[in-house]
């Protein structure tokens, strides 16, 4: 088990990257992977912080908005070239896992410092890279250290704060999915994180009314929810205990959909019909999401409802390893097309 030793989230966090640095030994050198934009957000001030407590920091820029396996090669060739003590994903999903796989690959420590809350990835120790042949996850590392700093993520459009919503809320229907492989499958179950994961998805439902634009205490809620997924996900050594058929649904839709939306959008669409199938809640799971500013419904992300149906048929195919509700219960397009409006998914 690797997991953060260190996590701050708060207002003003990103002041404290120095003294985290020099807590953990990092004293010498750090590479930080960003983005254009992102290095101007909290890139500079990151170097400026690092160049103050007297390493040596050097940047790479990533230009693509996708996690691609020639952006990883890239990377790793940068930290081969460098040697940093510690590498630092600065960004949104692509920058931290391009960070997280390429320093994982060099064995190299890695800090988390997201600038949007759109999904778990920002703890976790998966990364999501497009060219490895699996539209889903592989295993990297944990981050040594978290480092959210609210007052940069809440400047971000609202849009990654409801899709960071979404990603959380798919706990509630990845853990049942767990939970039948291990009675269908005889599959590891670990009841410990498991039981987090919930946590997580239940503690955001709960506290649901505080999340809405421009609120610095409805963001705590959500970036603590994210990070103890990313935890949970460190704890099992897999991501069974976050991601299951609505994630497989959302993998489905990356490869059919011409443009697909975000991954934590998709996630909580695909939670609602999930938990339909398992029957759970699934009305008080989309009037939850409703209530985040969260889209429940495909023209919401602009996706045709023929894609919706045929990643529901398809989803399972993703990994036939993985077993879920949707391998128990497998879809026609006539079901399909059934359950999406009987969810009011599709009109």
């Amino acid at each position: 088990m690797r997991l953060p030793r260190e996590i701050i989230v708060g207002k003003g966090s990103l002041e404290f990257i120095g003294s985290i640095c020099k807590s953990l030994g990092f004293i010498k050198s750090a590479l930080l992977v960003t983005g254009e934009t992102t290095f101007e957000i909290s890139g500079k001030k990151v170097k400026e912080i690092l160049k103050s407590e007297g390493l040596k920091v050097w940047e790479h820029i990533v230009t693509s908005n996708t996690p691609t396996i020639n952006e990883i090669k890239v990377c790793e060739e940068k930290i081969r070239k460098l040697k940093p003590q510690v590498v630092l994903g600065i960004g949104g999903g692509t920058k931290i896992d391009i960070a997280k796989l390429s320093s994982a690959n060099q064995g190299i420590p890695f800090i988390s410092v997201p600038t949007t809350a759109s999904h778990d990835g920002l703890s976790s120790p998966f990364a999501s890279i497009k060219g490895l042949g699996k539209p889903y996850s592989i295993m990297a590392q944990s981050p040594i250290a978290v480092v959210a700093d609210t007052e940069i993520i809440g400047r971000s459009p609202y849009r990654f704060i409801a899709s960071g919503c979404g990603d959380v809320i798919a706990k509630l229907t990845s853990v049942r999915d767990w939970q039948l492989a291990h009675e269908r499958m005889n599959e590891y179950y670990a009841q410990y994180t498991a039981s987090m994961s919930l946590m997580s998805a239940h503690h955001l439902i709960e506290n649901s009314h505080l999340i809405r634009p421009n609120s610095e205490e409805g963001l705590r809620v959500l970036l603590e929810s994210l990070i103890s997924c990313g935890i949970a996900m460190g704890i099992a050594g897999s991501s069974r205990p976050c991601s299951g058929s609505e994630h497989l649904f959302s993998h489905a839709l990356d490869l059919i959909a011409p443009k697909p939306a975000l991954h934590g959008e998709q996630c909580g669409i695909g939670t609602i019909m999930m938990a339909f199938l398992h029957g759970l809640d699934w009305e008080m799971i989309r009037d939850s999401l409703r209530r985040m500013g969260a889209p429940v419904t495909a023209e919401e992300i602009g996706i045709e409802p023929k894609f919706i149906v045929e990643a529901l048929v398809i989803a399972p195919k993703i990994r036939p390893e993985r077993y879920t509700i949707l391998h128990e219960k497998p879809l026609t397009h006539e079901k399909a097309l059934t359950l999406a409006k009987e969810t009011g998914v599709i009109g």
